[in-house]
């Protein structure tokens, strides 16, 4: 029974912690600029799993720093994995640079399904944002 209690209590502190850590939508996140170099850094990573994850990341905290890299790695990695993530975080940036790479990937890439992806990124986008041209 006291095991329970720890329990719950443990939980309940768990619980409250994540649900004060929580942002309401709109608010800027508080990132070290640390956190955006190691960030940055991992993209050159030759761990898959470290580069993708970076990749993400940085198009979640929306760090417009890192439209180049992002496009690079859209660009040259040879997995296309790699390169429909690096989409993704171009996409989430919302950059006119970083949507008109996809708008240019979904043309020209060597590979049909990164194509597909970063076309569907940028008809997404253009049907959200109401964009006529680039």
């Amino acid at each position: 029974m006291k095991n329970i209690f720890i329990s719950l209590f443990l939980l309940i502190i768990l619980f409250s912690t994540i649900v004060s850590a929580a942002e309401s939508p709109g608010v800027k996140r508080n990132t070290s600029d640390n956190t955006i170099q190691s960030l940055m850094l991992g993209l050159n990573s030759d761990n898959f799993g470290l580069k993708t994850g970076s990749a993400y990341m940085l198009g979640e905290l929306k760090v417009t720093d890192a439209v180049i890299p992002l496009m690079r790695m859209m660009r040259n990695d040879e997995s296309e994995q790699a390169r429909i993530v690096a989409a993704l975080a171009l996409y989430k940036l919302g950059t006119p640079m970083s949507i008109h790479a996809l708008f240019q990937a979904a043309r020209f890439d060597d590979n049909k399904r990164v194509r597909k992806m970063c076309s569907g990124f940028y008809l997404n986008y253009i049907s959200k944002h109401k964009v006529t041209e680039i």
